[in-house]
């Protein structure tokens, strides 16, 4: 089955190595694309539990899916790892 997710608090570039390096750590997922000027990740996974682990790990990362709320502080963990993104490239 294959997911696209829309997610809030992407910056640029920097959130994008992030976030495919963190969801690559899933064991069922396969296919991880991202997509900066949509606003999108997207993956081939085997259920549906694989969906709610992935949108569990994005948004303690500070990139909750659309839907979800958006605190000050998911905004702030977001900010944070664009920019550490950003400075290791």
């Amino acid at each position: 089955m294959k997911t696209t997710l829309y997610l809030q608090n992407l910056k640029d570039s920097g959130c994008e190595g992030l976030i495919l390096k963190r969801l690559s750590e899933f064991e069922h997922l396969k296919n991880i694309t991202f997509k900066l000027q949509y606003g999108t990740v997207s993956f081939e996974h085997h259920n549906k539990e694989d969906i709610e682990a992935v949108k569990h790990r994005l948004s303690k990362m500070g990139y909750p899916p659309f839907g979800e709320k958006n605190s000050l502080g998911k905004k702030a963990k977001a900010y944070i790892h664009c920019t550490a993104g950003r400075i290791k490239k």
